[in-house]
């Protein structure tokens, strides 16, 4: 009988995550029963919308309950099946929560190809992040050669891939990051045209510099101060697709948004979207970046933390940005 390593939800943080809303246990899982199937993961996804899953409050998903097991991404493969859709051996990607092992009756899980793009990619710019960067700016944003597009928190899992697929749409790219080594990543690395330092203390200027001809697409990550000194640089009809709101997320409050008169006075679309409301798009979005990625015009990092017993820091970090990339959990 397999013995899985789980991270349960403790419980419920005010303000700031800490390790001690988590308890890390060990437990015997069954065997997999009638259309049933053991997977064991590989990998382990760490994601800011983990964070509202935390609270009791209504949103667009269900919470984590106390005592369960923290949901998350996963890639793993499968040990043992007795469902005619699954084989052992097989890799596959899903939602089976912060463990080692899971046994699953296989709805959600998709078998990976992991000979094209590593296994780990279906976790990020492959995975949810691509997929919510594809959705959001091709979909929302709908860029045109020679606009600007406006991208927070683009040395992410998800405004990477955003910036990159401006770039590949013709666009102008401009960043929004955390610190001078993020920004230089956006640039040097992902092809930004420019990326802004907004802990440099001069955000509203050096965005009128980065962005000469205002903004003609916005993809908003982060909310707070970054979101409103961006909706300064608008063009009219212009287009924002709203994807989180970080700044936010350990808040007691939430921040709002002082400048919405903007939105009126340019007439500006703005949607906000949850990724998984677009079910009909997935597929074609993953094959995209699959290909994209396999052919080297996407380009990603990733931030590794071993061990499930790290997780809980490795989250911690991720709300503060200490990483770079997509944020991983190697389990095994």
């Amino acid at each position: 009988m397999a013995k899985s390593m789980q991270a349960l939800l403790a419980n419920r943080p005010t303000g700031l995550v800490e390790e001690s809303n988590f308890k890390i246990v060990e437990t015997e899982l069954p065997a997999p029963g009638g259309g049933e199937l053991l997977v064991k993961n590989y990998w382990l996804s760490l994601d800011p919308y983990m964070r509202g899953r935390m609270n009791a409050t209504k949103s667009y998903a269900k919470y984590v309950e106390i005592g369960e097991v923290m949901t998350g991404g996963t890639v793993g493969k499968v040990v043992e099946s007795n469902n005619p859709k699954f084989k052992a051996g097989d890799h596959v990607v899903g939602t089976l929560g912060w463990q080692t092992y899971a046994v699953t009756n296989g709805e959600g899980l998709t078998v990976v190809d992991t000979k094209i793009v590593p296994p780990s990619a279906y976790l990020g710019v492959c995975g949810m992040p691509g997929v919510t960067a594809w959705i959001g700016l091709l979909e929302y944003c709908a860029p045109k050669t020679g606009e600007t597009v406006l991208v927070s928190a683009a040395s992410g899992a998800v405004g990477g891939v955003v910036g990159q697929l401006a770039k590949l749409q013709g666009c102008r790219a401009v960043g929004i990051a955390g610190g001078p080594k993020k920004c230089e990543y956006a640039v040097k690395e992902l092809g930004f045209d420019a990326c802004v330092d907004y802990k440099a203390g001069n955000l509203i200027d050096d965005l009128k510099a980065a962005c000469p001809n205002g903004v003609d697409a916005m993809f908003e990550n982060v909310g707070g101060e970054v979101l409103d000194a961006s909706f300064r640089l608008l063009n009219p009809f212009s287009r924002v697709a709203l994807c989180g709101l970080i700044s936010d997320y350990n808040r007691s409050e939430p921040y709002g948004i002082k400048m919405i008169r903007a939105l009126l006075i340019n007439r500006v679309k703005l949607q906000g979207f949850i990724v998984f409301d677009r079910q009909d798009l997935y597929p074609r979005a993953v094959a995209s970046l699959v290909k994209a990625v396999s052919q080297g015009k996407i380009k990603y990092h990733e931030t590794i933390a071993e061990g499930l017993q790290n997780a809980p820091k490795a989250f911690m970090g991720l709300l503060k940005g200490d990483n770079l990339g997509k944020q991983l959990v190697k389990l095994a």
